[in-house]
């Protein structure tokens, strides 16, 4: 009588589980049902996952594991190819969109569609040039910050310096007798590249202060919004503030100088100057707050994604040796047809390195440095038969695209052969984003990494401790140990 009064009780508690789970998880979606079902379209196909915490623990469980793609996956398995879907995660409502079309819509469509990045990276990477201004605004401060870091002219004014700091980098990584943490190591390469471009200098104490206080910085981007003590966000914030306590000597002194015309007759080399010197009919100035923010937005989206760019080209590379050797033959090739008189690299030497950029955008599509792009609907927008709500976020998932089959054959093989006189599709390679907020630092980001590159495979190679090491795309791609290796010189080509 005992034991079946337990398997009842038993038996009666799962079944209560049961429904209780199904019961309680559909609140979320239920509730945004009802508070829309007056709308003309209907929401995307899709759950939104438990009561405030949404769909986070499913998308912190995909992307730890080191099988970031199986979260999208399961949406297209459940629900169709439909290309977009509803969902909660960073505490808000959301509507992801994976297909070409509709992601360059969004991302081109400044009109009803503003950035719409989570409470802790707004909070963190607040920027009133870029964000908090009008349309015409940005687009004056887009152009503003843009023109001293692309085009010809100003590329070739930073390659000397940025093959400076790599020599020397790459010379002091092969002298190094431990293994080395490679991420930590190219955090390193990529500040000192980035603070030489935006303010004009490589010292040392100045590129310690901000790779110390920047790491801290980009460790709270996704935290929980908590501003107490002993939170990730609360040191995020120290070290904001402690950016800005770094970078305001450097706009003081530059201040000074261009108020005492000693900037006159000469070139300006940074990003510091330009937006140091807008005047009002050329647009809105600029206040010191202003130009920290800027400063401090650029250093961070630059050196984050080049970094980790640097870390997975050679990873990629150093797993795959028949690509490692056509890669170093391209080079060993520049190398061997320069000029006597050249002793350097040239713009014109990287651009005709065809298959090394290959290896590049076969890097960026396959690591997918950031996994979405954020924008939030201003307006209730109609796509596909579809709403996005106003207020919603909408994610940009460009990982979704870069890696199906339909664009790109075998996708999780790394394979630069397959840009091959490719014509991609409009919206399929996204790695930089689209429309006016497109990254402005693309050019530069590729720059530093085919110059890493080239000096790598001339003189280099990697020998990782463990390939097997187990890699995580939380927030971004990373392996265990921040890939430990050690950098081996090799006999000069």
């Amino acid at each position: 009588m005992e034991v079946h009064w337990v398997c009842m009780s038993a038996a009666t508690l799962l079944v209560c589980d049961i429904i209780g789970s199904k019961f309680v998880r559909n609140l979320n979606g239920w509730y945004y049902d009802v508070k829309l079902r007056r709308k003309k379209h209907p929401l995307p196909p899709s759950d939104m996952g438990w009561p405030l915490i949404g769909n986070l623990l499913s998308f912190i469980k995909h992307f730890s594991s080191g099988h970031p793609d199986s979260f999208i996956n399961n949406l297209l398995l459940k629900y169709g190819q439909s290309g977009i879907y509803k969902t909660h995660l960073f505490g808000n409502p959301n509507i992801i969109v994976c297909e070409p079309q509709m992601c360059r819509r969004v991302l081109t469509d400044d009109v009803n569609f503003k950035l719409g990045y989570p409470k802790s990276i707004k909070k963190l990477a607040r920027c009133r040039p870029m964000i908090d201004v009008s349309n015409a605004e940005h687009k004056h401060f887009q152009r503003l910050i843009t023109s001293p870091i692309v085009g010809h002219k100003a590329l070739t004014m930073y390659l000397e310096r940025l093959e400076e700091i790599v020599i020397n980098s790459l010379e002091e990584l092969s002298n190094m007798k431990h293994p080395v943490e490679l991420l930590k190591e190219m955090k390193k390469v990529s500040f000192k590249a980035i603070v030489h471009v935006f303010m004009g200098s490589s010292n040392q104490d100045i590129v310690k202060k901000i790779g110390s206080s920047s790491t801290d910085l980009y460790n709270g981007m996704f935290s929980i919004p908590i501003n107490v003590p002993g939170f990730t966000f609360h040191t995020a914030l120290e070290a904001r503030k402690k950016l800005a306590k770094i970078g305001q000597p450097v706009v003081d002194d530059r201040r000074l100088m261009i108020e005492n015309g000693q900037q006159e007759g000469h070139q300006r080399k940074d990003l510091n100057d330009i937006l140091l010197e807008v005047q009002d009919d050329n647009g809105p100035n600029m206040e010191d707050e202003d130009v920290r923010d800027v400063l401090a937005r650029l250093k961070f989206a630059g050196h984050e994604s080049t970094d980790t760019g640097l870390m997975c080209s050679i990873t990629y590379l150093t797993l795959h040796p028949c690509i490692l050797l056509q890669a170093k033959e391209e080079q060993v090739d520049k190398k061997r047809t320069r000029l006597s008189s050249q002793k350097q690299l040239s713009l014109k030497e990287i651009k005709q390195m065809v298959y090394l950029s290959q290896v590049i955008d076969e890097t960026l599509r396959c690591a997918n440095i950031a996994f979405a792009t954020f924008r939030e609907a201003t307006a209730d927008v109609n796509i596909n038969g579809y709403i996005i709500p106003k207020g919603w976020r909408v994610l940009i998932w460009a990982r979704a695209i870069h890696m199906d089959s339909e664009y790109y054959p075998n996708p999780e093989e790394f394979n630069p052969s397959r840009w091959d006189d490719y014509n991609a599709k409009a919206g399929t390679f996204l790695p930089f984003g689209a429309g006016s907020r497109l990254c402005p630092g693309a050019d530069l980001a590729k720059l530093e990494i085919s110059i890493f590159l080239h000096y790598f495979l001339l003189n280099y190679r990697l020998e990782r401790v463990n390939t097997e090491c187990h890699v995580t795309s939380l927030p971004v791609y990373k392996a265990s140990f921040n890939c430990l290796a050690k950098v081996i010189k090799v006999s000069c080509a």
